[in-house]
């Protein structure tokens, strides 16, 4: 990772922090996010990327990461997360195949759609890092998986 990369994620970092406002990296396709209370990242386009993540994983305690079912992943899913009761917590589409949050502690509906294929999962959070994966078939003879 270049010493670049490092720097414009720290400072996305700190200003996420700081400012109630959405913030758009403009050097990665990573995106970090608030909405309300909830802060959240999205991205992992590439090794690098997944990489600068992977170190920032800590921070937060769900991790949702999008497939195919071959191996490789995929991007533009929509993701909601809502109460169990259906109360919408957080909505947006994943820029990459990693998606996280910081969620009150507490049991949560997760539901990833791709390509108009939707799943759903129920989980329970708190103050370590709960992950799940979600994996889509592909299509024949297009799709190939990352080796």
């Amino acid at each position: 990772m270049t010493a670049f990369f490092r720097s414009i994620l720290a400072c996305l970092i700190v200003a996420v922090a700081a400012s109630p406002a959405p913030l758009r990296a403009a050097a990665t396709a990573d995106v970090i996010e608030k909405s309300g209370p909830i802060v959240y990242v999205t991205g992992g386009v590439g090794e690098e990327e997944r990489a600068a993540l992977k170190k920032i994983e800590k921070q937060f305690n769900l991790k949702l990461i999008f497939t195919l079912k071959e191996g490789a992943f995929i991007a533009d899913v929509q993701v909601a997360i809502s109460t169990p009761k259906g109360k919408p917590i957080l909505a947006d589409q994943a820029q990459g195949p990693i998606f996280m949050a910081r969620l009150p502690a507490g049991t949560y509906v997760v539901e990833a759609t791709f390509e108009g294929s939707a799943q759903q999962r129920k989980t329970t959070v708190g103050k370590g890092l709960q992950t799940l994966t979600f994996a889509w078939p592909g299509k024949p003879g297009v799709d190939t998986p990352i080796r």
